[in-house]
């Protein structure tokens, strides 16, 4: 049976991404292990990986909007922007509720933020944690992301719980230390969870210590998830099979008109991703049967 899907992982606190990874390709016997989006050790929570030929959509869930539950600790700025890194600045912690609300719609909406200086960004090929680490100094560019949803939970002096939704390439870590700016009293990540990335959930996810050989392919979906937020194009055998050959075929009146689509065959089986060109429909991503199927 071939190994191939997006496992939705709740990742525990205190591993790596590529940790993660690693424990998979054992569980699974496969190397050819993607994940979309990845987490700080400190970070927990969703982390979807993508095995076997499935590897080839990660880029359409690595652009999905996420979520995240995150608790900053205000009066102390660290070097890394949470609580592995060295404490730079420590000082008292003179915040109401009040001041809070009135300084979360700055953050909302298209801003510009600076990723953390300790962070995977590569500079000539070298990652930036890793210059940072060296003692060399980086001038790292504004990114425009987005901040669909800023939601203060709760607020117990120092600890500051947020809910966040955002586009991807957004550094929550970032977020929590340009608030602590904004408030006047520096602030850092303290705890930090991903509750979802699009429509996959953290309730449905599997925790990794409960993840085996023998049941995962009860946790495996198919392929075509990591694509379900395209819109559905259903094809005949015809128009099937010629584009699985690498060939073009005609868009229809009836069909969707967006860009990227999904395509099913006749018998609605998932047969990969096209993209629109004028008045045809291309290959971009294609699934054919195994030969063994």
């Amino acid at each position: 049976m071939s190994v191939e899907g997006v496992l939705n992982v709740d990742k525990p606190h205190g591993l790596t991404s590529h940790d993660v990874v690693n424990q998979v390709r054992r569980i699974s016997g496969i190397r050819r292990i993607g994940h979309a989006g990845t987490l700080d050790p400190l970070a927990t929570g969703v982390l979807l990986l993508c095995l076997g030929r499935t590897t080839r959509l990660v880029e359409y869930l690595v652009g999905q909007p996420k979520t995240y539950e995150a608790v900053i600790r205000l009066g102390q700025t660290t070097n890394t922007y949470d609580a592995e890194g060295q404490v730079m600045v420590d000082q008292p912690v003179a915040v109401s509720i009040d001041g809070i609300r009135a300084a979360l719609p700055h953050f909302r909406g298209v801003i510009q933020q600076r990723p953390p200086l300790y962070s995977a960004i590569k500079r000539g090929g070298r990652p930036l944690y890793k210059l940072a680490r060296q003692g060399i100094e980086v001038e790292i560019p504004l990114r425009t992301v987005t901040i669909y949803e800023l939601q203060l939970l709760s607020w117990a002096t120092p600890l500051l719980t947020i809910r966040v939704v955002c586009s991807a390439g957004t550094y929550i870590r970032s977020l929590a230390h340009d608030l602590g700016q904004v408030l006047g009293c520096g602030g850092h990540i303290a705890a930090l969870r991903r509750t979802a990335v699009g429509v996959f959930k953290v309730e449905t996810a599997v925790p990794l210590t409960g993840l085996k050989t023998e049941n995962l392919f009860d946790f495996l979906q198919p392929s075509e998830v990591a694509v379900q937020h395209l819109p559905r194009l259903d094809l005949s055998a015809v128009d099937a099979a010629t584009l699985q050959q690498g060939r073009q075929v005609a868009r229809q009146v009836d069909q969707p008109q967006a860009e990227l689509v999904r395509a099913y065959d006749l018998s609605g089986h998932f047969i990969g991703v096209v993209v629109a060109n004028g008045p045809h429909w291309c290959a971009r991503k294609m699934f054919p049967p195994f030969a063994s199927e």
